[in-house]
């Protein structure tokens, strides 16, 4: 039968596939000396020995001999303890002389080794990139988290990380005022410093502030050689910028920026413009939340002093009054003088929670660790609970202010007592008899003989998953009513401040506590305090 296939086309030897293969493969015998090299291994060989060479002129000469570069490499290592167990291997190395990553394996026989090797070079260099960009991600993340450390000295990490990650010797968070620059956290060598002013008009930073976008310049000079002529460019030799709006209250605050006395080779990359984007991002909520805590630290500072001046003011003329209606009552005897007691009483009582309120919400900075139950102890020893009784069931260590916790269960004992055992505890329709003490009637019509005494109010402190409770078995708080329960000014009281619950709802805030008005087992007032550390 005749052979039909064209006999144009010539025969497919192993030899013409090998060299279609982007892959290098090369053989070598016993004695390190070539017997093969397909096209692409015949040019990787060459280059790395500076010479030009066919695969035939190779054929013969010796790997070590023939590339001395490669000698005592990861290669001859690798290579030889293949010979020498007769086992394949596969690695990944770097080869300095043609600053390529090559991917190996080579499979030794009888007769020599057979490696098979790719260019990896850019795949190994994608690694590193995203390997590079993690480790950033990771420093910035670490530097903005440091609660330990100051806004200014997180910063002058950012610009640490940024100098290294951007190759640029100068890095700076500066504000405008006016129109001045003003340095306010500076990394650059020379005479450069914090407090440092210039001109606004003779830095690049003033087309971040008019245009409100991150500038990007490889090279000033060629790409805005409007502002290579401006005296600070001159005077400083910025030849490459990159910097970002810092924007606070919706206005332009300043820039965070790099700058280099050298021109880039090549332009910003995507990741570098958008690493410079997120940190000015960062810097801008930080720099928002730093100003606003200082207004908040200066209002609170000025609300404590009128505060504490307006108690001062009032406590003078209400100790003279109490000391005339003293007098008076040594020489009369009138009803009278009990309304004005206790209208002296609930002054005082005012005045206190006035100084209460202006320190309450203070953000609590320095906790310090301490036992529940004491701090509870305490408080109620603080508070006139008449016949009523504390249970203290929680074992739990927090930390926090102690003073102000304290107070927080003062305020919660007190609104227990005040509106727990008094007539506010009787049902709606109940009725007492002249001279009873008991309003705690259970239903509706109940009736109370003269004399007769109440159950005492129990109170209970106990512990939570992640925090603690304080109930009472009084007649609680309306489900209705228990959203507003921990508003300044809500009272159900007639002679109440409607300040105390509110002073609770502050302590626990500034403790970065949650608070819930609930209703405990017994039907009384319950609130739960969580995420409570």
């Amino acid at each position: 039968m005749a052979d039909e296939r064209d006999s144009s086309v010539p025969d497919e030897t192993p030899e013409r596939v090998l060299d279609r293969l982007t892959d290098g493969v090369f053989g070598l015998d016993a004695n390190w000396r070539f017997t093969y090299l397909n096209e692409t291994a015949r040019e990787i060989v060459c280059d790395a020995a500076g010479e030009s060479f066919t695969a035939d002129e190779l054929r013969g000469r010796n790997l070590w001999e023939f590339v001395p570069e490669a000698t005592g490499t990861k290669f001859e290592s690798q290579y030889r303890e293949a010979m020498r167990t007769r086992e394949e291997v596969s690695f990944d190395a770097h080869y300095a002389p043609l600053n390529a990553w090559l991917e190996v394996r080579a499979y030794p026989s009888e007769t020599g080794l057979s490696v098979c090797f790719r260019d990896i070079t850019e795949r190994r260099r994608q690694h590193d990139r995203i390997a590079t960009r993690e480790t950033v991600l990771r420093e910035i993340y670490e530097a903005i988290a440091d609660r330990e450390s100051s806004f200014e000295e997180r910063v002058d990490d950012l610009l640490r990380i940024g100098q290294r990650a951007l190759d640029t010797s100068h890095g700076t968070l500066s504000r405008v005022q006016g129109g001045e620059y003003v340095f306010e956290v500076v990394r650059a060598p020379g005479d450069l410093s914090a407090g440092d002013t210039v001109d606004l008009s003779v830095t690049n930073c003033e087309r971040v502030i008019l245009t409100e976008e991150t500038l990007v310049l490889a090279n000033v000079a060629e790409e805005a050689p409007d502002l290579a002529d401006r005296a600070g460019n001159r005077e400083w030799g910025i030849s490459c910028y990159l910097g970002t709006p810092v924007v606070v209250d919706d206005e332009v605050y300043g820039t965070f920026c790099f700058y280099d006395t050298d021109a880039r080779t090549e332009p910003f990359s995507d990741w570098e413009v958008t690493l410079v984007d997120l940190m000015g991002r960062w810097v801008s909520v930080a720099l928002e939340r730093k100003l606003t805590e200082d207004r908040l630290r200066r209002q609170n500072e000025r609300l404590e002093k009128f505060a504490t001046l307006v108690s001062h003011d009032l406590r003078n003329p209400l100790n003279v009054a109490e000391g005339w209606l003293e007098m008076v009552s040594e020489e009369c005897d009138s009803e009278a003088i009990m309304h004005v007691e206790n209208s002296h009483e609930r002054m005082r009582a005012i005045v206190d929670d006035l100084l209460l309120l202006a320190r309450a919400g203070r953000t609590v900075d320095d906790p310090v660790d301490f036992d529940v139950a004491a701090v509870a102890a305490d408080a109620w020893s603080q508070v006139e609970t008449a016949n009523a009784t504390l249970t203290v069931a929680a074992d739990v260590e927090l930390g926090g202010d102690r003073s102000r916790v304290q107070q927080l269960f003062e305020n919660l004992f007190r609104n227990s007592v005040e509106h727990g055992s008094t007539d506010s505890r009787m049902k709606s329709g109940d009725s007492v008899e002249h001279g009873s003490t008991d309003n705690r009637c259970e239903s509706a019509g109940d009736s109370v003989e003269h004399g007769s005494t109440a159950d005492p109010l129990s109170i209970t402190v106990g512990p939570l998953p992640d925090g603690f409770y304080v109930e009472d078995d009084g007649v609680g708080i309306p489900e209705s009513k228990r959203e507003h329960a921990l508003e300044f000014g809500y009272t159900t009281a007639e002679d109440g401040t409607g300040i105390g619950l509110g002073i609770v709802d502050d302590i626990a805030t500034a403790h970065g506590w949650q608070v819930a008005v609930a209703e405990s087992e017994a039907g009384g007032a319950r609130f739960e305090f969580t995420n409570v550390s």
